[in-house]
């Protein structure tokens, strides 16, 4: 079964990196529109989607567009724990992000499909591979030493981020991932802690994520059953 991976942008006149992972073998593209991300997501029918892009506010908001001292989430603060960097979802053009990933989520839980948030950057890091800022080669060869094949030099760094997430969904599914935060809203990450110097040691209270698989489960024999109706 397929994982899709989706670095998204936060506009549809940038390209957005698409990844389909089968087992190890991943697929990628650029895409732009909502349209053209959910039919690709269609066609795959995907058990899971797995999004580079906040899928929710942060408490006490009733929308991106208020303006409150709320800027973190659990998930978000749990990243400063760690001492993984990221950027504040109410800042600059990650409010347009957010506003998209979010509303993409209602489309994708209204097919039956199940959503998570990924992040590609902390992934990385906690997986012991670079960053694209330190190079595409060596995030690619980063994902080939974690075993996933079809890759090329062609590919952007919105195609290997995609990669990443996808992978991050694979592990979720394989019960190898934990979840930042809450379990709804929570960011899914690979099991370890972030060390600087890249070396992965073991987390220290992995949250259980039990019902976001129920999820995903429920959702397959959901799509299954309104495609045979």
């Amino acid at each position: 079964m397929a994982i899709v991976g989706l670095d998204l942008a936060g506009v549809e006149t940038r390209p957005t990196g698409f990844c389909k992972l089968t087992g190890y073998k991943a697929e990628t593209c650029i895409v732009f529109t909502d349209e053209q991300i959910m039919a690709k997501i269609r066609d795959v029918n995907s058990r899971l989607v797995a999004i580079d892009a906040p899928l929710s506010l942060p408490p006490g908001r009733a929308s991106i567009e208020e303006r409150t001292g709320s800027h973190l989430r659990p998930c978000d603060r749990e990243l400063l724990k760690r001492g993984i960097r990221f950027f504040p979802i109410t800042i600059g053009p990650m409010r347009k992000l957010t506003k998209r990933g979010m509303n993409l989520r209602v489309v994708l839980e209204a097919e039956h499909f199940v959503a998570v948030e990924a992040y590609p950057g902390g992934a990385q890091d906690v997986l012991g591979i670079p960053r694209k800022q330190k190079g595409l080669n060596k995030l690619l060869t980063g994902l080939e030493d974690l075993g996933i094949e079809g890759l090329t030099s062609q590919m952007s760094d919105h195609e290997l981020d995609a990669v990443t997430i996808a992978y991050v969904g694979k592990l979720f599914l394989e019960h190898k991932a934990v979840v930042y935060g809450d379990d709804v809203d929570g960011i899914v990450m690979p099991q370890g802690e972030f060390n600087p110097k890249n070396k992965i040691l073991p987390d220290k209270e992995p949250r259980k994520n039990k019902s976001r698989l129920a999820r995903v489960e429920t959702g397959t024999v959901a799509r299954k059953a309104e495609k045979n109706s």
